[in-house]
């Protein structure tokens, strides 16, 4: 597969990448021993790390095909910021933002999943070939998507997070993290396979950064044995999000948002020595090698001879 202009490995004169018709990828077709990277892809204006980077269409495919070549295993696009305190987004400007990003990059041979909360995107991400459905809506989420998810038959990331973009940082009050965000998340589970979507559709994640201060976000770090054992896949994103700003912080001021790349490397490497599914990241190369050295880690391996 030829990578064609894009930056740094081909010709200036033509700055969209070459892309080629190639065998359709799914999920099955992703490695299985060892935790998988997602990289983030926005098309936004105001997400909190890239916002306006990639919101032009042409930038945003160059993006997802370098990571696409780079070693993602899926490409995660989004049209709508969550961060604290983002303005709501149109879900038909949403769709217009990706969907045209979504299905170049399914024709390149990535595997994609949408991260979106509403229903109508995430149905028209579907039909230009995504994969999955990425919601972070949590216990909000809008009530025709398990229908949705249900008649498609996709995985969906289940994700925790009480209220929105505006209230949630107001609702991170718990008594036991690891309980409550468990408790929670098992009963949206319930309300999902009651509409008919199959256990195994479902990916959780514990949802680090929403209506989570910087304590809950390493308590529920500690804890994903908590998650990994209910039988299902488990999400973690923790890329360059507010809590490594702090941990990183030097006179008086956080750690900006691409000086908190080697701690999330840091971070995926836990979780994936945890047994996570997946970590979804910005910088796809520290990350992929740090899942690789957490399954050299974990995994049992003859003795090595001396020398070698």
């Amino acid at each position: 597969m030829s990578l064609g202009a894009i930056p740094g490995t081909g010709p200036a004169t033509n700055p969209m990448p070459v892309i080629r018709k190639v065998k359709v990828r799914t999920l099955a077709d992703l490695p299985t021993d060892r935790t998988l990277v997602m990289g983030i892809l926005n098309v936004t204006e105001d997400s909190f790390s890239d916002g306006g980077k990639y919101a032009k269409t042409d930038d945003a495919i160059q993006h997802g095909l370098r990571m696409f070549y780079g070693g993602a295993d899926i490409i995660d696009v989004g049209g709508e910021s969550t961060r604290p305190g983002a303005a709501p987004v149109d879900p038909a400007q949403e769709a217009a933002r990706i969907v045209p990003v979504i299905a170049t990059l399914v024709k390149a041979g990535a595997v994609v999943s949408v991260d979106t909360m509403h229903t109508s995107t995430a149905r028209a991400a579907l039909d230009a070939g995504a994969h999955l459905v990425n919601d972070v809506s949590g216990l909000t989420h809008e009530a025709d998507m398990p229908a949705l998810i249900a008649e498609r038959g996709v995985p969906y990331v289940l994700m925790h997070r009480r209220g929105d973009a505006t209230s949630m940082t107001t609702e991170a009050d718990y008594a036991d993290v690891l309980t409550e965000v468990k408790a929670e998340l098992l009963a949206l589970r319930e309300c999902f396979i009651a509409a008919g979507v199959k256990p195994e559709q479902l990916i959780l994640d514990p949802g680090l950064g929403f209506a989570k201060e910087a304590g809950h976000n390493w308590e529920l770090l500690r804890g994903l044995q908590t998650f990994t054992e209910l039988g299902h896949r488990v999400l973690v994103g923790t890329s360059r999000k507010r809590f490594l700003g702090s941990l990183l912080r030097v006179d008086g001021k956080d750690a900006e948002p691409t000086a908190r790349d080697a701690a999330t490397a840091a971070t995926s490497a836990l979780a994936g020595a945890a047994g996570v599914w997946c970590v979804r990241v910005h910088d796809v190369g520290s990350n992929l090698d740090a899942v690789k050295t957490a399954t050299a880690w974990t995994t049992a391996r003859k003795p090595v001879k001396a020398g070698a």
